[in-house]
């Protein structure tokens, strides 16, 4: 149906005057009488009763003006519509994420994009950065916060940027504070303390990265990890520490994980530091991403 003979009948309605109608339209009476005949023709029923001195709806035409009026409504934001997609305020990201950022930056990171985008529909899925990157090369999930790749080596499809970086520290149990072999000096621990003790960590396969974080740190001190358990959360990580079956090193936010029979404590030389990085399709560059990146990075200036 054309659009332009909608928009005479709304104004041939709100006037109810020919000469006036074509007016607010910029044409002349005859074209519009015209647009309308062949409008009611199209329907198959008349809109108006005309006579000479008045123009009036009828019944039918009354109804459908209200149609007609919120259909247009439709039409003249589209343009408004494409705008806020393109500029990455309305939409659809899928958002996935490894579980040590919850203690970092995605609370603030997830509150200041959704205030500031709320039309955009931030949908999240916690996953290994493994598994991130499967889901991102075979398009099924837009962007994901992921430990920094080893080497620096990523598919040649993917694009990579970093968002923040931080210390590991060590998470020891409680009880470990009896033993007279902790060096602990102004709540920081000596690495050569603790060297020897047996350790909780992600699996290699599924954490590369930070798998080789920690190994390259025991390298340092000439030393290969005692790796007494694996686990793929931090969560479950922080647990089994509690439990007093070894030590961890985690992210220095971690320390925002309060458990019972855990003590956090910074290295007191040469920690390692983990980076925290997007990742995303580069056919998928959107400019949602590209909001999600610049307000990642601001959130990481404020924290």
């Amino acid at each position: 149906m054309d659009i332009r003979r909608l928009k005479h009948f709304v104004t041939l309605a709100e006037t109810l005057h020919f000469g006036k109608a074509a007016e607010k339209l910029n044409m002349t009476q005859p074209p519009l009488s015209q647009s309308i005949m062949v409008l009611e023709k199209e329907l198959g029923g008349a809109l108006f009763i005309r006579t000479k001195r008045n123009v009036s709806l009828t019944s039918f035409g009354e109804q459908w003006l209200i149609h007609v009026k919120d259909a247009l409504s439709g039409v003249n934001s589209l343009s408004e519509i494409a705008d806020r997609l393109k500029n990455g305020e309305s939409g659809r990201l899928d958002l996935s994420f490894i579980s040590v950022v919850d203690y970092s930056i995605l609370p603030d990171l997830v509150r200041n994009f959704r205030q500031s985008y709320p039309e955009v529909e931030l949908r999240l899925t916690e996953a290994t950065s493994d598994i991130q990157l499967m889901a991102i090369l075979d398009e099924k999930m837009d962007a994901g916060i992921i430990i920094a790749p080893l080497n620096g080596t990523l598919p040649a499809v993917l694009n990579y940027q970093k968002i923040l970086s931080e210390p590991l520290i060590a998470a020891i149990p409680s009880l470990w504070l009896n033993d007279k072999n902790l060096r602990i000096i102004d709540n920081k621990i000596c690495p050569s303390s603790i060297i020897n003790s047996p350790l909780i960590l992600f699996p290699q396969q599924l954490a590369p990265g930070f798998h080789a974080l920690v190994t390259r740190f025991y390298a340092f001190y000439g030393a290969k990890p005692d790796i007494i358990q694996h686990a793929i959360q931090m969560q479950t990580i922080i647990s089994l520490v509690a439990s007093g079956m070894g030590m961890a090193l985690v992210p220095l936010s971690l320390r925002h994980l309060a458990r019972t029979g855990v003590v956090y404590l910074e290295l007191l030389s040469s920690p390692p530091v983990l980076e925290i990085g997007i990742v995303w399709h580069k056919k998928n560059s959107s400019p949602m991403i590209i909001n999600l990146i610049e307000m990642a990075l601001a959130t990481h200036e404020k924290r």
